[in-house]
């Protein structure tokens, strides 16, 4: 029988995202959002490190005692908060998040734009790709707004005019990136109506960390 996938992220409403993402293309699926809303998110991340493995941990073991050995975790910030590595090594699951793809892109660019959800994912980002490529320039923005209307469920159209996100589109091309990549899983949600109001290249990392689970 086809083993579960656990999707872990902030709140419900990313997890769900994560959830769709995977079940849209065949894959079951067990959902476990860590906090209840986008706010609530911020403050565990910001916690002490021993309180969040503690509570990513038990997590976990919940998954596993539901038959996950796998686990997709759908969130940018999060995965910057919480050291995931050390949770696979004791767990034994395989556990994939944005950070691994993050890694990967670093080296095909010279310039990136960066939109997160908030400074822990942002930083989590620049330390990680700075780390597989110290010579990539990153310029960066964190807008919990954006993700506070995605929660909310407004339009993508209204959301990427009232945030002012083709302005920071603008501002990206004319420092001279090459692209600007969603650093927030709640993110591929307006990836449409941003390319409706840019040129810019936008990077959506789903479909890698994809590949780095199933592989």
């Amino acid at each position: 029988m086809e083993r579960p996938i656990a999707v872990l992220a902030g709140t419900p409403v990313d997890t769900r995202m994560g959830v769709d993402y995977l079940e849209q293309r065949g894959i079951k699926t067990l959902p476990f959002p860590l906090s209840r809303d986008p706010r609530e998110q911020t403050s565990f991340q910001i916690s002490q490190p021993e309180e969040k493995q503690k509570r990513t941990l038990k997590i976990l073991r919940q998954a596993q005692e539901q038959g996950c050995e796998r686990a997709f975790v759908y969130c940018n910030s999060l995965s910057a908060a919480v050291d995931f590595p050390a949770l696979a090594e004791e767990t034994g699951m395989r556990i994939v998040t944005p950070m691994d793809v993050y890694s990967r892109l670093a080296g095909r660019y010279e310039r990136l734009g960066v939109i997160a959800a908030n400074a822990q994912g942002l930083s989590g980002i620049e330390r990680v790709m700075l780390g597989a490529n110290p010579q990539l320039d990153l310029l960066g923005v964190s807008t919990l707004p954006v993700v506070l209307d995605i929660e909310q469920g407004l339009d993508p159209g209204e959301i990427v005019a009232n945030r002012h996100l083709a302005a920071l589109t603008n501002w990206f091309r004319s420092c001279g990136m090459e692209a600007m990549l969603l650093g927030c899983t709640h993110f591929p949600y307006i990836k449409k109506a941003v390319e409706n109001v840019t040129e810019l290249s936008i990077i959506e990392p789903a479909e890698e960390m994809l590949r780095i689970l199933l592989a």
